[in-house]
């Protein structure tokens, strides 16, 4: 038979039948004299087999251990690995569903959050706080996406849970918070020594939440995610903001 031949025979391409020579699954058969291969009824059994153990999931590396005669792993081993990857892929793939499907059902309950996709607890938390379109109330919104993506596996349920203490589970949290908003998006076109900054400062400076950094790693004003905080905020806002950490600086040294 020649190569159109077999692969067709078997439900190949020509293609995939010299891909297989190239990377070492299917030896080579033997040539004409004119030069064309020329497939013996053994090479089809074995691209047979290859086309059945890859539509299986087998990768050809898997495959090349199967079908090979010398010291490969048993079939038995391979397609016990290959059901366990495939169930660790079915959990996620339900997990992925379940998502979506919590996802649709706020969509179609008119609550879904501008920020989404985020985490359920992140999700709960930009519930409760303001929807101020514009300003500093969104841009803070973008910040807390942010962080949750950033922040190490470890942190991120701490980081939330304070996050939701301060904002939101305290009694007068939620107006402090939009006081703080409101006292920021007065510093738009402020000068940054407007005595309002300091006072700004301080308002932020309470809302922060005791322990949200381990003593001695409070961000400095050079710190890379401050200084990329910074750019998208006037100056006077900046400099409020700079000041509020420091306050929480100086009040977790002391502490």
């Amino acid at each position: 038979m020649r190569i159109g031949e077999v692969a067709s025979l078997v439900g190949l391409t020509p293609r995939a039948v010299r891909h297989y020579h190239h990377v070492g699954l299917l030896p080579e058969p033997v040539r004409r004299p004119n030069g064309y291969r020329e497939y013996a009824l053994r090479d089809a059994v074995v691209l047979a087999r290859i086309r059945r153990l890859t539509e299986l999931g087998l990768g050809l590396d898997e495959v090349r251990d199967v079908v090979r005669d010398d010291a490969g792993r048993e079939l038995a081993e391979v397609l016990g690995e290959l059901d366990a990857d495939l169930a660790r892929q079915e959990a996620q793939v339900r997990a992925r569903r379940e998502r979506i499907g919590a996802l649709l059902a706020q969509a179609e309950a008119g609550e879904l959050a501008a920020e989404e996709p985020v985490s359920r607890e992140l999700g709960e938390l930009l519930k409760e706080l303001p929807v101020i379109p514009g300003g500093m109330a969104a841009r803070d919104r973008e910040i807390l996406t942010l962080l949750e993506t950033v922040a190490p596996d470890e942190a991120r349920g701490p980081l939330l849970g304070a996050m939701r203490d301060a904002f939101v589970a305290t009694p007068g949290a939620a107006e402090r918070v939009r006081e703080v908003y409101a006292l920021l998006d007065e510093l738009v076109d402020a000068a940054v020594d407007d005595p309002r900054v300091a006072a700004a400062a301080e308002a932020l400076a309470a809302c922060i939440p005791d322990g949200l950094w381990e003593p001695g790693e409070v961000p400095g004003e050079n710190a890379a995610l401050l200084q990329t905080f910074f750019a998208d905020f006037a100056p006077a806002q900046a400099q409020a903001v700079l000041r509020a950490v420091r306050i929480v600086g100086e009040r977790e040294g002391s502490s």
